[in-house]
């Protein structure tokens, strides 16, 4: 994976986190400042914020208002000029507790120049700017055609998705009692040639958005007999996505499985595309597993303990790993603890855990971290390969199920 794809995982939590608070008024800042744009701006425009918003009648408001805009200001002091893919900035009251201030910034430096100049104050952080960059914008068009049944398909990044599923009244070759062979084929052709059309315009629906915005990388055209070379031969598609047919493969299914089907036979088509790449990585994952070669650790305190020393070669990480470390210590005797928990956890344990173990104080305070990105980082530095497994694949899934979600490729053996 590059130092940008580990980035993007990064945001991805990122965002997921922001869009999990609610403010209790209008009152969680978010400002977006594109790359190349003067920081001297941003704060004078936060300056005159900063005046209107003591004009708030709530108290309460007024008082988160003016201490998120602080915030952001002697934040921005940190910064010589403008990252140069841009900033975003969100800051605001987090706290769960009615008239209790707990006012939290994030920074984040986007891994694509940001495009978009923003300030907003409202009940919920400002995202979409971030999320129109994690969306993948490469496409496939798939398209499995067989006489009586179609299926149309868009291949996004690891995951596939049905667009339309297409039936036809096209009869079989045993023609009907009473009716000549001839008229018989007659009809039949027609048919024929009326489902290609309607296959033909859902195809073109669903791509052609996607190549005027130039996304469409390519399209690829399955089936089980010669159906699908008639129906590119005939031209029935718009002459620009005809353009785009990079493939044409032999395939037993159809419907959602054929799809699947479809990408798979064509890997030597896509053999650079995340998905495939994708499957690879875990089936060879899965046969040093079998043949027990020891070139491989999973589970988290396993792979902690690989990264220390250094012997981590590729580190797997799957979207679905959610698992935070918590450090709590007594500020009262020293004691302290350290564990791994799930978000949910932590929150129950965090109410349970009210006095000190050791000396009953109250005087406790948390710490909380996110594994994946810790790992991540111990990964990076010791110049390990990371890879993001996502769960929109079989594969993925059962990586996520059998093993957690987190292993690791070793450069050698550990005793």
């Amino acid at each position: 994976m590059s130092h940008k794809s580990a980035e993007m995982y990064e945001l991805k939590k990122k965002v997921e986190e922001l869009k999990g608070y609610r403010g209790r008024a209008t009152e969680l800042v978010s400002l977006y400042v594109p790359a190349g744009y003067d920081l001297n701006k941003v704060m004078q425009q936060l300056r005159e914020e900063y005046g209107t918003a003591q004009n708030i009648k709530s108290k309460s408001t007024r008082k988160n208002v003016l201490g998120a805009l602080e915030r952001a200001m002697q934040h921005l002091k940190l910064y010589r000029k403008t990252p140069e893919t841009g900033l975003a900035l969100f800051v605001g009251n987090v706290s769960e507790q009615e008239g209790v201030s707990d006012i939290k910034l994030w920074a984040i430096i986007p891994p694509e120049p940001l495009k978009v100049r923003l300030y907003r104050c409202d009940q919920t952080f400002i995202t979409e700017p971030l999320e129109e960059m994690l969306r993948v914008k490469d496409a496939y068009g798939l398209i499995t055609v067989e006489k009586n049944e179609a299926t149309i398909g868009v291949l996004r990044g690891k995951r596939i998705d049905v667009i339309d599923e297409l039936t036809s009244n096209v009869p079989g070759k045993t023609r009907a009692g009473g009716q000549s062979a001839r008229r018989y084929e007659r009809i039949r052709e027609q048919e024929t040639h009326e489902f290609m059309k309607r296959i033909a315009e859902h195809a073109n629906k669903a791509f052609l958005p996607l190549l005027e915005k130039g996304e469409l990388r390519g399209i690829i055209i399955g089936g089980p007999g010669p159906t699908k070379e008639d129906f590119i031969d005939g031209e029935y598609l718009h002459h620009e996505l005809r353009k785009k047919i990079i493939g044409v493969v032999d395939i037993s299914y159809s419907g959602a499985y054929g799809l699947k089907e479809l990408v798979e036979k064509a890997s030597d088509i896509l053999k650079d595309h995340e998905a495939i790449k994708e499957r690879h990585l875990i089936q060879n994952f899965f046969r040093h597993l079998v043949k027990d070669t020891g070139m491989i650790t999973y589970g988290e305190n396993e792979v902690r303990k690989a990264l220390e020393l250094g012997a981590v070669d590729t580190l797997l990480i799957s979207e679905g790993y959610d698992r935070v470390r918590v450090k709590v210590k007594c500020n009262s005797c020293g004691w302290e603890e350290l564990k791994t928990m799930s978000e949910s956890e932590f929150h129950v344990y965090k109410k349970k855990l009210t006095h000190c173990p050791k000396c009953g104080s109250q005087n406790l305070s948390f710490e909380k971290w996110d594994v994946a990105e810790e790992l991540i980082k111990m990964a990076e530095e010791s110049g390990s390969e990371v890879e993001v497994i996502s769960l929109d694949t079989e594969e993925g899934q059962q990586f996520y199920k059998a093993f957690g979600g987190i292993a690791a490729f070793l450069r050698y053996k550990i005793q």
